[in-house]
């Protein structure tokens, strides 16, 4: 089989899989491929290239199409499943918020981006406060799922951890925890409640 951009890609995005984000390198990557590593600088000029590339491969997943919201449909809410198709996206991968949030001049995060404050400016959103809008809520979730995807403590970590002191000391922290991840709730439903919080907030701030 021919060695072309699409290929590398799809074979880099494999390798994200099977190894997480740090163990994405062009010599790993040029060994699955069967090929030396100075081959993949022809298609993908050096690192900084190759993590873009995966980002927009992560996005496209998800992003294949858009489109503005309908004529009767509340931009905050058409916003608010942008945000959740973001969050989808970055999932689907291990580390894929840190392969976004790593990314240089990603044409499918630009393109999410233009249709986003666009639609906002038509809908009667000052450029100025668009753009601020939906800088904030991009980067809210992939700050949130930078934290989702972030590794766990280990073994020999929680062995170390007092709970017990930990909750005295912080109660009020553990409660609300406790309260909040009742029978039937999710990490998804958490995702959303604070999603909504940054989106009504943004709203209160226009006259739209």
């Amino acid at each position: 089989m021919a060695l072309d951009r699409k290929r590398i890609v799809a074979e880099a995005v494999a390798l994200l899989d099977a190894e997480g984000f740090d163990g994405v390198t062009t010599r790993k990557l040029a060994a699955r491929l069967g090929v030396r590593s100075p081959t993949l600088y022809w298609h993908l000029p050096n690192k900084a290239a190759l993590v873009t590339a995966l980002a927009d491969a992560i996005l496209d997943q998800q992003f294949s199409d858009l489109s503005p919201p309908e004529p009767d449909q509340l931009w905050q809410e058409w916003l608010s499943e942008l945000a959740e198709r973001l969050r989808r996206a970055l999932l689907a991968h291990p580390d894929g918020a840190r392969v976004v949030s790593s990314s240089q001049l990603s044409v499918t995060m630009a393109a999410i981006s233009e249709l986003a404050m666009s639609t906002l400016v038509a809908r009667g959103v000052p450029l100025r406060q668009a753009r601020v809008i939906v800088l904030t809520v991009e980067r809210f979730t992939v700050g949130h799922v930078l934290e989702e995807q972030a590794p766990r403590p280990d073994t020999a970590a929680l062995e170390a951890f007092d709970m017990t002191a930990f909750t005295e000391r912080h109660p009020t922290v553990m409660a609300a925890i406790t309260e909040y991840f009742e029978p039937g709730r999710t990490v998804d439903d958490l995702f959303r409640e604070c999603l909504d919080v940054v989106i009504t907030g943004a709203a209160a701030t226009t006259s739209t």
